[in-house]
């Protein structure tokens, strides 16, 4: 297994990029998020990598941070995730993001990542719903997993975060800000309350 590459970036496109190390040019399939954080042309540079072996095909996919790498190896556990989709939804999403929206069930930023369908992303959520803290890496979105983690279905908290929604603000974001909440607050002062949080936020 490969662990890392470092080299000289030679070639950078929306899906890969190339660095030359010891003369050999190591192709590896990126997200959108690594292309943009890793440096320009010419710079000297490191990715982790994986290495997906398949029948027809040997690919090399590198990452920028071990916690997009972590978050692609997770991905690729859920079942119809392939390499190619969790790349897509990892240029969509970051690792802290990702850890969130799967905290909050925010199966619909999910979708946004180009490929994935509803069924798809919900099995996201369902599979990797107590794994995700471990790519938590910042210590703000490991309190924001935590957070949305503690909002439950049928519960004031639960009801809060349905209202925010309707009203047209992401899952993730009113699970994180009424997560935080004391949960003896009625539904009508969590909503208030959130609203104003929101507010502040946008």
């Amino acid at each position: 297994m490969i662990y890392n590459v470092k080299g000289k970036l030679t070639v950078s496109d929306p899906a890969f990029i190339v660095i030359e190390s010891a003369g050999i040019g190591f192709k590896c399939f990126t997200t959108l998020n690594t292309v943009q954080n890793i440096g320009r042309l010419g710079d000297e540079v490191n990715v982790f990598t994986y290495l997906a072996v398949r029948e027809d095909a040997m690919d090399l996919y590198g990452f920028a941070t071990l916690a997009e790498l972590d978050a692609f190896k997770l991905l690729i556990t859920v079942s119809g995730i392939g390499p190619k989709a969790a790349v897509a939804i990892l240029s969509e999403l970051t690792p802290d993001r990702l850890a969130v929206c799967i905290a909050s069930g925010d199966a619909k930023a999910i979708t946004k990542a180009q490929g994935v369908g509803k069924k798809t992303a919900e099995r996201v959520v369902l599979e990797l719903k107590d794994k995700m803290t471990s790519i938590a890496v910042s210590e703000s979105s490991a309190s924001a997993v935590s957070a949305a983690s503690s909002v439950t279905d049928g519960s004031n908290a639960g009801e809060a975060v349905d209202a925010l929604v309707a009203l047209g603000y992401s899952q993730s974001d009113a699970a994180i800000v009424v997560g935080s909440m004391d949960k003896s607050l009625s539904v009508d002062e969590m909503i208030r309350l959130g609203l104003r949080q929101l507010a502040k936020n946008l």
